[in-house]
């Protein structure tokens, strides 16, 4: 059962005025299928990144809101994407992580596809010696190519196909980011973890969106950056956030600290700053380190957060900091479990009949309220046209 449209009107006013998005944005099955078309296939998401895959051959099958993808990187160090099925009968291809040094072989019947999609073997096709039919066309027989882009590292997908192109649609945050264009390093296996919650996709990006919450859920961090040396960042309809002008460089019991990005502005030496690029991908920023958290909605209230740390340089080069990048993750990892229980507790919460959306706080809530305007604004233009 879809909400009636004026419930979403009084989300699109300003943040003194507004309410947050209805309880059903967070408990309804019929809503969570329409945010997957109108918020999650018609733009730009997160689905993973290069370290996931990070050399020729590695294919990594995934699901993303019931679509069945894999990550694909080609024998010349290109990601795709694909639909993670055979052009044949629909079977999936890939089940499990693998490195294929030849090519894709669906377990059912054995038609093979290269890196690039590209149709290559149909064995019997046409007959038990016969490998090949005047009505099977390879060409036209590729594997379904998944629209993407990637982003300091982050793997985007437009499955709808309906989007702008990435380069415009994060054109903003590109531009914002501009100095740290620059390759990234993975941390390593300890630089890579997930957190499974018991909430909505939703309620994850909004608490990150804010620094309100800071002196309370996260006190230790609260410390070293309090919430006094926090700013909002707004850009309306692309991403939202919080800053600091406070950034202390993690180190080690010598005093050994990471090394900076290159050729970065005086700014950067105490600022750091955390957007939520729309809808599901999570970033932070700091002269010497940078992670992203893809927000993978499962169903109304199942969510997971993939997390992923990267330097500026490779942790090969710097193997005496390799504990320092274990406690960075681990630093991190804290922070990130301490957010669990505000979201999951929000989720719960949503299951009160006379929660009406919420009161927002002009001050401390507006960064929020720009991710709430967004989808609803996206949600009431997509029933308009339904």
């Amino acid at each position: 059962m879809s909400i009636p449209l004026s419930n979403l009107d009084s989300v699109l006013t300003s943040t003194d005025k507004a309410k947050g998005l209805p309880n059903e944005h967070y408990v309804s099955n019929a809503v969570f299928e329409e945010e997957k078309k109108a918020i999650l296939f018609d733009n730009w998401s997160a689905i993973g990144t290069g370290s996931d895959i990070p050399n020729p051959g590695d294919i990594k099958p995934l699901n993303f809101v019931g679509m069945p993808l894999m990550l694909v990187r080609n024998s010349s160090g290109d990601i795709n994407v694909f639909q993670n099925t055979c052009r044949h009968r629909g079977m999936i291809l890939i089940d499990q992580p693998t490195n294929i040094k030849g090519v894709i072989s669906c377990p059912y019947h054995s038609w093979c596809y290269n890196l690039d999609g590209d149709l290559c073997a149909t064995p019997m096709v046409g007959g038990t010696d016969i490998n090949t039919h005047d009505s099977i066309k390879n060409e036209e027989l590729s594997l379904f190519k998944i629209r993407s882009a990637v982003w300091q590292d982050v793997i985007f997908v437009n499955i709808s196909n309906s989007s702008k192109e990435f380069n415009e649609y994060a054109s903003k945050a590109m531009a914002r980011w501009s100095e740290f264009e620059k390759p990234l390093h993975h941390g390593g296996e300890s630089s890579s973890f997930k957190l499974n919650l018991d909430t909505n996709w939703k309620l994850a990006v909004e608490n990150y969106c804010e620094s309100y919450h800071l002196p309370w859920v996260h006190p230790e961090l609260n410390v070293t950056s309090s919430i006094e040396d926090h700013y909002h960042i707004e850009e309306m309809g692309h991403f939202s956030g919080q800053g600091s002008h406070v950034y202390n460089q993690m180190k080690s019991d010598d005093g050994n600290i990471f090394p900076d990005f290159e050729n970065l502005s005086d700014e950067w030496d105490t600022k750091s700053e955390y957007i939520a690029l729309y809808p599901n991908v999570l970033l932070g920023i700091h002269r010497d380190h940078f992670y992203s958290i893809i927000i993978e909605p499962i169903s109304t209230n199942k969510t997971i957060e993939h997390v992923s740390l990267y330097y500026a340089k490779n942790p090969s080069e710097m193997p005496e900091l390799k504990k320092l990048i274990d406690s960075n993750a681990s630093f991190w990892k804290t922070v990130f479990k301490e957010d669990v229980g505000v979201v999951e507790g929000m989720q719960r919460g949503r299951s009160g009949l006379m929660f009406d959306g919420g009161k927002f706080s002009p001050v401390m809530d507006s960064a929020t309220h720009c991710f709430h305007q967004w989808v609803a604004k996206l949600l009431k233009d997509f029933r308009e046209k339904q």
